[in-house]
């Protein structure tokens, strides 16, 4: 992960942390989903990202967020393994952890450089 990559996803994960705090879900889950994006294609930040979506997910008491969320944490490592990442998936247990997405704009110019 490059230093502008990595920048961006801190920032992201930053956000997402003090959403949290506030206990504001919809925005927490908006930058872990950012995050997600951003930290997909390197296994620790991809790892990250998905610990705190159960966090999130767990603070909810929202079921299918946990028990998705287990399973991409489970799956994340067979993902690098076989290099089956969608690109995009932004990550939530509301949609297939195989189903790639539209990159956001602005997320596509960071990783274009990565």
């Amino acid at each position: 992960m490059n230093a502008c990559v990595r920048l961006h996803f801190r920032a992201e994960m930053a956000a997402a942390r003090r959403a949290l705090a506030c206990r504001d879900y919809v925005v927490a889950f908006a930058h872990l989903e950012r995050a997600h994006i951003l930290g997909q294609r390197w296994f620790w930040p991809h790892t990250v990202s998905h610990g705190w979506m159960l966090r999130v997910g767990w603070q909810m008491k929202d079921r299918r967020e946990i028990t998705g969320q287990l399973l991409r944490l489970f799956l994340t490592p067979l993902g690098h393994l076989t290099g089956l990442l969608p690109v995009g998936n932004n990550g939530r247990a509301s949609v297939s952890a195989f189903a790639p997405m539209p990159v956001p704009d602005d997320l596509a110019a960071i990783l274009q450089h990565s």
